[in-house]
């Protein structure tokens, strides 16, 4: 019974920082151990993908035909920690050009960063605050094993910092191994000639704050699904992209490998559609022909610049000694 409670140092890390962080609410607490805990089956579940899922999908798709909703719902005001009353208050990417994305997992020191309004726009969850951020840890992508035919290949996630690597790997040492952080570039590199998008993922259940980098395909992806649906889970890098029409031969790859459909052909020249575009910077590396920049978009946000984020943050703890 005693080894029953006897907790490792690594999850006792973790409870005690969301128990923090949580600010003593059990019911966020428990959601967060949840998500923590069990992705998997978490994010499994969030997607419709699992089996349990599927099974009821059809009883409630009937339900509603026998009993169809009659009266009007009434429409509650977003909650007062929420900007858009929706669940990317809580969990969403900051879409990442891939030398930012590299320069993410390249810190070898305590970050402290506890309020990135201007960079993260959001309500919620917009911190990054890490001891041991080169604590780097590849882990197989929930998104894609929640599909039966996902994209290939599945490790492709990687939990930074702590307490969330070490946490991570005591509860699923099969899918999951620590990675040095050049290997976690090289990964980077490779996603980012695969066409994937890189995002920092931030979440209000992993203690508000930054937690991982994944490489993204948009027919995989729980949060790129969501936002194509008008659910504005992920923030712009920054940056749109910009086509030399001078160079531009029209071959059409850079819409090909769009994850956001925002380029395409119009009246014979290749268009950008600003609204669309998160600027990742994909097309960029695609085009042979270097007929395609990335630009900063002041409308789009503040860019996710690790290094000028922290020497602010420093210069301004200076100021206050």
């Amino acid at each position: 019974m005693r080894s029953f409670f006897q907790f490792s140092p690594a999850t006792k890390q973790f409870v005690r920082e969301a128990w923090k962080s949580q600010k003593k609410v059990p019911w966020d607490f428990l959601h967060s151990y949840v998500y923590a805990r069990w992705p998997y089956l978490y994010i499994s579940f969030t997607k419709g993908e699992h089996p349990i899922v599927r099974k009821l999908r059809p009883l409630s798709q009937a339900w509603q035909r026998i009993r169809p909703t009659s009266r009007p719902q009434k429409r509650l005001p977003p909650s007062p920690w929420q900007a858009t009353g929706t669940a990317a208050d809580i969990y969403h990417g900051k879409v990442l050009p891939l030398k930012p994305a590299k320069k993410l997992v390249m810190i070898n020191e305590p970050i402290n960063l506890p309020d990135l309004e201007q960079v993260i726009p959001y309500i919620r969850a917009r911190a990054i605050i890490q001891q041991n951020p080169d604590h780097i840890l590849l882990v197989k992508c929930p998104c894609r094993l929640a599909k039966d035919d996902p994209c290939l290949p599945l490790d492709v996630c990687m939990v930074i910092g702590e307490p969330f690597a070490s946490f991570t790997l005591q509860h699923y040492p099969s899918r999951a191994r620590w990675i040095a952080q050049e290997e976690a570039c090289a990964i980077l590199e490779r996603e980012d000639a695969r066409g994937r998008v890189h995002h920092a993922f931030f979440s209000e259940m992993m203690l508000g704050r930054f937690f991982a980098i994944c490489n993204c395909c948009s027919c995989c992806c729980t949060a790129m699904a969501a936002h194509q649906r008008g659910t504005p889970m992920l923030a712009s890098s920054g940056y749109v992209a910009q086509v030399n029409e001078g160079k531009c031969t029209t071959c059409n790859a850079c819409e090909e490998y769009c994850q956001f459909g925002a380029l395409g052909l119009v009246n014979g020249s290749n268009k950008v559609d600003q609204e669309l575009c998160m600027g990742c910077g994909v097309c960029v590396s695609k085009c042979s022909e270097g007929a395609i920049s990335l630009r900063l978009e002041p409308s789009k946000g503040t860019p996710l610049q690790i290094f000028d984020l922290m020497a602010e943050e420093q210069l301004v703890h200076e100021d206050l000694i």
